[in-house]
């Protein structure tokens, strides 16, 4: 997988259950009454709707739930985070970029918001940006999954073809939590990427026999031992690939990919 693909799958992941967790939680700012308000009952009701429509890629009913929610409750945050999502797949960037700002300025010391900022100024080529508000979420107390924040910067860095600094980022992902999939898979392909198979493979190895498998995993393991020239783990690792995620991506990729001779 290409630095560019993995940027793109792994982002759309984060975007996903960023999105779902801000209408979850109520991390804007304290309310003036003890109990909400029937606008901001009816908001943030819209706002779960709009959410769940722009998961499923309606952009027009996601549009107009939440801005029917914007007009009922324009100083909930997480409706500006959700707009802004929004409007990048609608490919109107100022906007996004102007309601995530609206959004932290709501709400500055918001972890998921911060994080999802991240994520849309490296995916606009604002790497140094990015990298520096991936670094604010992972430092944040509040921030729930700081080796998430960690990971996305190991990609954003990644994809802008800081390896070492990548790597680092990624390590330090994997400190926090070491059974962190994600995290493991983003370093292990890269260490793959650059010729360092071995390296890999301990990885892989490490992590597979002490935690539950993915089929990203499983068919990095194929590629890496593939590359190394073991053809046992190589019918190994594709085996249960196939056995265990016989409908994934991965096991029709598998299936496609050219067989060295040997």
């Amino acid at each position: 997988m290409s630095a560019t693909r993995s940027l793109a799958r792994l982002f759309a992941v984060t975007i996903a259950s960023a999105l779902v967790a801000g209408c979850a939680s109520s991390s804007g700012p304290a309310p003036r009454e003890a109990d909400p308000t029937r606008s901001e009952t009816a908001a943030a009701y819209n706002l779960q709707l709009g959410v769940a429509y722009l998961q499923q890629g309606n952009l027009q009913l996601a549009k107009d739930k939440l801005e029917r929610a914007q007009a009922q409750n324009n100083r909930d945050p997480n409706v500006h985070s959700a707009l802004a999502m929004l409007n990048e797949k609608l490919g109107k960037l100022p906007d996004a970029d102007r309601h995530y700002r609206q959004a932290l300025k709501l709400s500055p010391r918001n972890p998921d918001i911060t994080n999802n900022y991240a994520v849309f100024l490296c995916r606009t080529g604002r790497v140094e940006e990015g990298v520096k508000r991936f670094m604010d979420a992972a430092r944040n107390p509040l921030y729930q999954a700081p080796w998430r924040a960690y990971t996305n910067a190991g990609v954003c860095l990644r994809g802008a073809n800081r390896i070492d600094e990548a790597a680092n980022s990624l390590t330090r992902a994997l400190r926090i939590r070491p059974n962190d999939a994600e995290a493991l898979y983003q370093l292990a392909e890269l260490e793959l990427g650059r010729g360092r198979a071995p390296a890999a493979r301990e990885m892989l190895d490490r992590y597979l026999g002490a935690f539950p498998a993915t089929a990203d995993l499983l068919w990095l393991a194929v590629r890496t031992t593939r590359a190394q020239g073991d053809r046992l783990a190589e019918e190994r690792f594709l085996r249960r690939l196939q056995r265990d995620f016989p409908d994934s991506e991965q096991t029709r990729e598998s299936r496609a990919a050219p067989r060295k001779p040997g």
